[in-house]
């Protein structure tokens, strides 16, 4: 199959030949067609999968045909895309760029951690499709510098990511100042009780596409358990990126500080490292990803949250440094590799504390990954579980679900965003279900709250 059959224009295959595809992947296949159609979707779909094409395409491609039904001195914005993390934002909107090139189209990103003048006058010149972490949109609405009031259609693109940093609150309100009249895009790498819950309240009748079985992991990731004492674990890395040749490779720690200091150890092994989290600026966040992307960096060392957005076609190596607290991250994790159909490879360094952690990874995934002891780096059969640090000590609480949010500021009151959102007046159409009113989901505990990105 071609991008043609499925229906896209002339301008938008042009674009999308430029950047060197020619067949669509299976998500695009299947939510293409089913996005165009204007009714609403449940798409399950890994990193890695093509899906952010698999929803921009589309998009475009109504919004282009649909130009001529809007008007006003300012162009509304129409479409508003909501993903968790500034990165993925920013990818995301790179996207729709590059494949809206030759439709009067355009689009922009609002993000925290960067000034909010500049997007506010963005905003004021007009734009057709947005894109947003959920923290600055609400800063926006709170200013009344944006308007929400004719957006056609919405997407929550890795749902169950926003479900875990505790933005549900933020999506209510967000979505209680949407029109009810709406086509509902909703994108989510694994299925809990929550994201069920939540696609009930949201979706009316949607398509149900969902390309890879129910939290897998990527059949073209070989996946590996190296066990290894705690203390032990910076030295095996060092001897597996040297003895091994890695030339890029992502690393993840469960907290800020351990990615601090495992890049400084890295760095004194003559091995050049750069760390992503909260406590980055981000200028220095764009930064040292620009600089793994293009390979001048060879171990780019990551929080959970922090690494939403990587996106490299030919990324070979992933490394689990800590095991994560939820053992849906892991799938989250090492779909970083075997991306686009590429195989990559997933190590994880395993230490007696997590083994409790791997039991559930492997409950989830539901198979048994292979462990390779490396010689020279046997674990110590007497060693004794430790308890484990969840949080970095400035973490946690409520704030930290607000990856988006520079630090020390605010918009209004502290308590600004506590309460929830008031229903909505505007009525359903006949047979609908009001789109605004979404049941308060069970919060996930504090101790399963990652780093603050």
């Amino acid at each position: 199959m071609s991008f043609s059959e499925l229906g896209l224009s002339e301008e938008i295959i042009r674009a999308v030949t430029e950047q060197g595809y020619s067949a669509p992947t299976p998500i695009q296949s299947q939510a293409i067609p089913a996005v165009l159609k204007g009714g609403d979707l449940l798409a399950g779909a890994q990193t890695g999968t093509g899906k952010t094409a698999g929803f921009t395409l589309p998009i475009l491609q109504r919004l282009a045909q649909r130009k001529h039904l809007t008007g006003g001195a300012r162009q509304p914005i129409r479409a508003l895309i909501l993903t968790p993390t500034r990165e993925l934002a920013a990818q995301v909107e790179e996207s729709v760029r590059i494949y809206g090139k030759y439709l009067k189209l355009n689009s922009a990103v609002i993000f925290g951690g960067v000034g909010i003048h500049p997007q506010i006058k963005q905003l004021e010149r007009g734009v057709d499709i947005l894109v947003a972490t959920p923290g600055r949109l609400l800063d926006h609405m709170q200013q009344g510098t944006i308007d929400l009031k004719q957006i056609e259609i919405l997407v929550l693109d890795e749902a169950d990511r926003m479900l875990d940093m505790g933005f549900i609150r933020d999506i209510r309100r967000v979505l209680a100042a949407l029109p009810t009249q709406r086509q509902n895009l909703l994108f989510s790498a694994t299925f809990s009780d929550e994201i069920k819950a939540l696609a009930d309240s949201l979706l009316n009748a949607p398509a149900m596409i969902e390309v890879a079985r129910r939290n897998s992991t990527v059949n073209v990731i070989a996946q590996k358990i190296h066990p290894v004492d705690r203390n032990r674990k910076h030295p095996l890395l060092s001897h597996l990126i040297s003895s091994r040749q890695w030339s890029q490779v992502l690393v993840f720690t469960r907290t800020k500080h351990g990615a601090n200091k495992l890049v400084e150890q890295l760095s004194k092994d003559g091995i050049t490292a750069l760390a992503i989290h909260g406590n980055k600026s981000q200028s220095a966040r764009t930064r040292a990803l620009s600089e793994f992307k293009n390979g001048s960096l060879q171990v780019l060392v990551a929080t959970d949250i922090a690494a939403r957005g990587i996106d490299i076609d030919q990324l070979p190596h992933v490394v689990n440094y800590d095991l994560p607290n939820v053992p849906e991250d892991y799938v989250h994790r090492i779909g970083r590799t075997g991306r686009a159909g590429a195989t990559g490879e997933a190590v994880s360094l395993v230490c007696v504390d997590e083994h409790d952690m791997l039991k559930g990874i492997e409950k989830l995934i539901k198979r048994s990954i292979p462990q390779e002891v490396i010689p020279g780096f046997e674990p110590d059969p007497n060693a004794r579980p430790q308890p484990i640090q969840l949080r970095s000590g400035n973490a946690g609480g409520r704030n930290q679900g607000r990856r988006d949010k520079p630090a020390g500021k605010t918009a209004g009151n502290g308590n600004a965003r506590t309460p929830a959102p008031q229903k909505s007046s505007a009525q359903p159409a006949a047979g609908k279900k009001p789109r605004a009113q979404i049941p308060a989901l069970q919060r996930r505990p504090a101790e399963r709250r990652k780093d603050a990105a």
